[in-house]
């Protein structure tokens, strides 16, 4: 599984680190625990579910590369 975000402004998603991940957790929501928060992203997008936090959006796919 991969790991994608988009912008809520944004039309195309950007295939992303977790290292990435964990700098726009931190950007979008200083105030919490980046770590934390960023394992129960991954942990609901294992779900199946699409997360929106502050203006970011994440989402999993399949390594075949269509989006979940």
């Amino acid at each position: 599984m991969e790991l994608y975000t988009r912008y809520i402004y944004e039309k195309k998603w950007s295939k992303t680190t977790k290292e990435q991940a964990l700098r726009i957790v931190q950007e979008e929501m200083p105030q919490t625990d980046a770590e934390g928060t960023l394992k129960y992203i991954l942990e609901q997008l294992q779900k199946g579910k699409t997360l929106t936090l502050g203006e970011c959006r994440f989402k999993m796919a399949s390594c075949e590369g269509s989006l979940v």
